[in-house]
């Protein structure tokens, strides 16, 4: 782009500057051409900006990217498939479906069991005959589900492929096809079997099926990770929630040996022992030394770890002897009597696979609630177990098989992930969802898994010894024994079963499906790379095509359109020039900073191809009335601005009263505007370009504008906001004469006029002599006169009614001297003291309505002796004395008398309507209680803020007490009274803000304070947890108060605790807990925890 010239600073005022010197009616087509831009030259190609005001300038539109060579990975659209396949020799993983992964960890842990997953093979489901194949029947109710989807998620970077038709051994999760252990050539991959002929025949029913599904595609499958969505909707699990991953364990545990129970292969049928052992609980009188003992089989150890370091501290206390004493005695067969006991567990035998739960998720007390334990614990990689059985064997070594990982700090919420040893290369894989990654030589490493999240402090790590780790985030420790060679627990295990047939033509079927959805993408892709090509030659050859050179014909085309032609990968849409137009429908000249100019040939090739339109070409679309309105517009312009130039300074002038003539100030301020719309009034909102600036770069005329009320030198008129439609209209009164007000006018000269007068002739005209409206005058006069009878009438009323003004020495029922009061209404009382204090603002009252205060039966709503007392009560109290004054004075439509009879009974004219007033007080009572959307507030105080204000209201209760008493108190002057009244105030703003609901309507937060939006019907708990989200403060640290007495009850409703619109309740917060996750698992916690309830894992589905 070339660099900028003073006479390119701005191109709107270049491209108009010859409409000053030229009239409308003799503009050439050079001064259109101009107006258009169209001679600017035209900008270098190897320019980098595009130049917006020059509609020759095309470079910058986005064309450098298709300029010059082009590799055909740019125009590929699609990531390349082969990445989701299954890398050579790795394990395949498992999508997580949204809060799935505990059940992921467990079915990669369960697989690499290679016994486990040989029985899976070999079960036999119900309806499923020994051929493999299912029979026709009627239609079932439950959806069919295919288990792994034909496309694939989002593909991720991956390098690595694998054949998708490798058949595998049931003894190992990696293709035939990668090299041995032992670096031994591959074997030949077997033949694969055939297609499936209907996929209904071959899909499992039951979940010990869909899990056999599982392990034969996490074996065999193309894929680099697969679905196992079949599996969890046989479960009946939802997908959503994040369950507890120890009690899944268990259930899947129990439900798997209910399913083998009943197959006829002993091999399945038993395939549950090698996870069950067998303790029992002993019971040993002190007195009689005789044990009871309760076996019991288990399939993991519960091992508690809290305030232990190491995993053997663990087990000792799972084994730790239990003192039953004093109301916990044990009750002895033998002895026949209650006795101090001794209780353990005893281990039995133990299992070929031994799980031991690390109990991380625990139940506090403190809080209701559970949490979850981030203390270290070791654990060796050999566990010899053989000192912890009742009858110690000659060896009982276990090795660690594997390791499951809970991610994150709350019993509610994080990731799980499981860390686990492939038998076969003694390798350790992390096996994270769709992620499975192997570690660094054959060791095992927790590595990151064990920081903490949130930038906390990292705890200091426990020494280690070798072989063995640390966890803050195992729970759960998968041993395999180390068995003596020729030694067997249960039943035999074969060394290699085959997978049926029916498994591996559905395997075989979901290959299929991967391997053709590989080939559609790959032919995507190369579509992709041929359309990019296309796309390069065409824009190439359009780019050259595109220049309109001197007098070559040429198209106006929109530069987004432009744009967004060379960004589009695809084809754009249409040519769309409708917004380029004007009302004429040609090109319009203000809007030549949104359109290019190219040449006709490759605006053709444009509109062949795309379509669209209008189309505007050549001098056909240029618009001459919008140029020579814009050029009267401009004209008239700088015509206005010599005037205003002139104005201005006559206006500084003195001006003779006799040669000089009214004008309005307002019209003054706004005569340009007026003037501009009488000159040119076809072009007002046609002459604006880009940014409100006028076709010349200026900035546009407004009568409100601050450079127009600086060239009047004038203040508006008070109703400067009304639009002047006719100059000098704002000095005429009704009666179309000279207005009397002389702040809304002022006198210019005769030459002023002259020059005002030129641009409106009909303008009224008021000379400097000229007389003012009579009519006005006496209107005004009489308003004056009116105005001095309400300050009068004011006056006397506040003279006659002082003290009801000054609201002092107020009648009230402790007035003992006092036998009689009447009632008025407060709204008449307040209405009444603003018109005397402003009489001239608002008018006089002339009737009190008492109305108000009583029933439709005409009896009194309201009890006598708490009007004066409750603020939310209609009515006030006032002397006789003053009630004479009121009754003379106002119009009164029901008079309010109470009689004091004896010193405990008040009687009032009109009597007391009970009835009606119980129904009023339930109403109110009602709508107090029930409300929506009410804001309250929230003030949270310390300790020490309490303790102040308590001393602070205890000390007023007993000055107040000794002021009644104190003789000396009452004899004391008025000024010193105020002084100590003061003082008692300001000592008391605390307690009266603990102790008191503000009923303001507008409503002064302190510091500390909040607001809350709330309604009746919620509970406590509810404001607690918003109280929780506002302050940080967990719920069980929170105590609320309100007027002094603490709300305890959280499932009571707000309404019955009396909490009310506006009401100020205030928040006292116990010591911050340490557990930065309390607040996070209190929240998650408000919702009740329904386990597994419902699903698959509490019954065979």
């Amino acid at each position: 782009m070339p660099p900028k010239s003073k006479q390119t600073q701005n191109p709107n005022r270049q491209a108009w500057q010859w409409a000053d010197t030229t009239e409308p009616a003799r503009i050439t087509q050079e001064n259109v051409e101009t107006a258009y831009r169209i001679r600017l030259k035209a900008c270098p190609r190897d320019g980098r900006r595009n130049c917006k005001n020059n509609p020759n300038c095309l470079v910058g539109l986005g064309e450098s990217q298709w300029l010059g060579e082009i590799d055909d990975e740019a125009f590929q659209e699609i990531e390349d498939p082969n990445n989701e396949r299954r890398a050579e020799g790795s394990f395949v993983g498992l999508k997580n479906l949204g809060a799935t992964c505990y059940v992921n960890t467990f079915l990669q842990v369960w697989f690499q069991n290679q016994e486990f997953r040989s029985a899976m093979y070999q079960y036999l489901e119900p309806d499923l005959p020994k051929g493999g194949r299912r029979t026709r029947s009627p239609p079932r109710s439950p959806k069919k589900t295919s288990p792994v989807k034909s496309s694939p998620p989002s593909p991720r970077k991956q390098t690595g492929s694998a054949q998708g038709e490798d058949v595998v051994s049931s003894t190992t999760g990696c293709p035939q096809g990668s090299p041995k252990k032992d670096g031994s050539p591959p074997t030949s991959p077997k033949k694969p079997p055939p297609p499936m002929e209907n996929d209904e025949d071959l899909m499992p029913t039951t979940v010990c099926g869909h899990l056999q599904f599982i392990f034969a595609l996490l074996q065999n499958s193309s894929r680099r990770y697969i679905d196992p969505s079949a599996f969890i909707q046989s479960l009946g699990l939802d997908t959503a929630l994040q369950q507890d991953a120890q009690e899944f364990s268990k259930l899947l545990m129990s439900l798997l040996e209910d399913s083998t129970r009943y197959q006829p292969n002993p091999w399945v049928r038993d395939i549950m022992q090698q996870f069950r052992g067998q303790y029992a609980y002993v019971t040993r009188c002190n007195r009689c030394f005789q044990a009871s003992s309760r076996p019991s089989q288990f399939y993991e150890l519960d091992l508690n770890i809290q305030g232990h370091t190491d995993l053997s501290q663990c087990v000792e206390e799972f084994l730790q002897e239990e003192k039953l004493e004093g109301d916990n005695q044990y009750f002895c067969s033998f002895c026949q009597s209650k006795q101090n006991a001794a209780r353990l567990i005893s281990l039995m035998s133990l299992p070929r696979v031994l799980n031991l739960q690390l109990l991380r998720f625990v139940f506090d007390r403190n809080t209701g609630h559970k949490k979850k334990l981030n203390n270290y614990v070791r654990f060796p990689e050999v566990l010899d177990m053989s000192r912890y059985l009742r009858k110690p064997e000659n060896e009982v070594v276990y090795e660690l098989q594997a390791v499951l990982i809970h991610r994150g700090h709350s019993a509610y919420s994080g990731h799980y992930i499981a860390h686990i040893k492939d038998k076969a290369s003694s390798c350790w894989y992390k096996f994270n969802d769709e992620e499975i990654q192997k570690m660094e030589g054959k060791k095992l490493q927790l590595g990151c898994e064990e920081d903490l999240e949130g930038g906390q402090k990292q705890p200091k790590k426990p020494k280690l010894q070798k072989g063995s780790h640390a966890s803050r985030n195992a729970y759960m420790l998968v041993y395999n024994r180390r068995m003596p060679e020729g030694e067997e627990i249960g039943v035999p295990l074969p060394v290699e079963t085959a997978i049926p047939d029916r498994l591996m033509q559905m395997v075989h079927r979901d290959n299929q499906k991967f391997e053709e959805w590989v080939k559609e993408m790959k032919d995507m892709r190369q579509q992709s790379v041929v359309s990019g090509k296309a796309r390069h030659q065409e824009i190439t050859e359009l780019c050259e095509l595109m220049p309109a050179e001197e007098g070559e014909t040429y198209e106006w085309i929109g530069t987004d359109w432009l744009r967004e032609w060379l960004s589009e990968s695809n084809a754009p849409r249409s040519v769309d020039n409708s917004k380029l137009t004007c009302t004429h429908g040609r090109a319009d000249p203000h809007k030549v900073s949104d359109m290019k100019r190219i040449s006709k040939q490759a605006a053709e090739m444009l509109y062949s191809k795309y379509g669209g339109g209008p189309h505007l070409s050549d001098d056909e679309s240029l618009c001459w009335e919008c140029v020579r309105q814009t050029c009267a517009q401009l004209h008239a312009k700088a015509r206005v601005a010599e005037d205003h130039k002139f104005i201005t300074s006559a206006n500084r002038e003195k001006v003779d009263r006799n040669k000089s003539f009214w004008v309005g100030k307002e019209s003054l301020r706004v005569w340009r505007q007026l003037a501009m719309e009488k000159l040119a009034p076809d072009s007002q909102g046609q002459g604006n370009g880009e940014n409100g600036t006028q076709a010349d770069g200026s900035e546009p005329t407004s009568s409100q504008g601050t450079k127009s009320s600086q060239g009047s030198n004038h203040g508006s008129m008070e109703n400067g906001d009304d639009d002047i439609t006719i100059f000098n209209e704002d000095i005429i009164c009704e009666h179309s004469h000279l207005l009397p007000d002389e702040s809304c006018r002022r006198l210019v000269s005769e030459a002023v006029w002259r020059r005002l007068k030129a641009y409106f002739t009909s303008a009224p005209e008021f000379r400097g002599s000229q007389n003012v409206c009579q009519a006005c005058l006496l209107k005004d006069k009489e308003g004056e006169q009116r105005e001095e009878l309400h300050k009068l009438m004011a006056t006397e009323q506040k003279s006659a009614l002082i003290q009801l003004y000054q609201d002092k020495n107020r009648p009230g029922w402790d007035k003992k001297q006092v036998q009689e009061f009447y009632i008025v209404s407060k709204v008449f009382v307040e209405e009444w003291r603003q018109f005397v204090k402003q009489p001239l603002r608002y008018d006089p009252v002339s009737n009190i309505g008492n109305v108000s205060m009583l029933c439709p039966h005409m009896g009194l709503l309201y009890r006598p002796e708490l009007i004066g007392t409750d603020p939310s009560n209609p009515g006030l109290l006032v002397w006789p004395a003053e009630w004479a004054v009121i009754s003379k004075t106002f119009l009164v439509d029901h008079t309010i008398r109470v009689i004091r009879e004896d010193e405990d009974r008040l009687v009032s004219k009109p009597a007391l309507c009970e009835e009606c007033l119980e129904a009023r007080v339930f109403q109110e009572d009602q709508e107090r209680r029930e409300y929506a959307s009410a804001t309250i507030y929230i003030r949270k105080i310390t300790s020490k803020e309490e303790k102040m204000a308590n001393l602070q209201r205890a000390e007023l209760n007993l000055s107040s007490s000794e002021e009644e008493n104190d003789p000396d108190f009452q004899q004391m002057n008025t000024v010193k009274k105020r002084k100590i009244a003061k003082e008692v105030s300001a000592n008391s703003m605390v307690a009266a803000s603990i102790n008191q609901v503000r009923r303001s309507s507008r409503h002064r937060r302190t510091r500390g304070e909040k607001q809350f939006t709330i309604s009746s019907g919620q509970t406590l708990r509810d404001l607690k947890i918003q109280v929780m989200n506002a302050f940080s403060v967990a719920p069980f640290d929170q105590h609320l108060i309100l007027n002094g007495h603490p709300l305890v009850d959280d499932v009571a409703t707000l309404g019955s605790l009396g909490v009310q619109p506006g009401s100020v309740l205030l928040l006292k917060v116990d010591e911050p807990v340490e557990d930065p996750m309390m607040i996070e698992d209190f929240a998650k916690a408000s919702v009740p925890e329904e386990g597994f309830k419902g699903t698959g894992l509490l019954g065979v589905r």
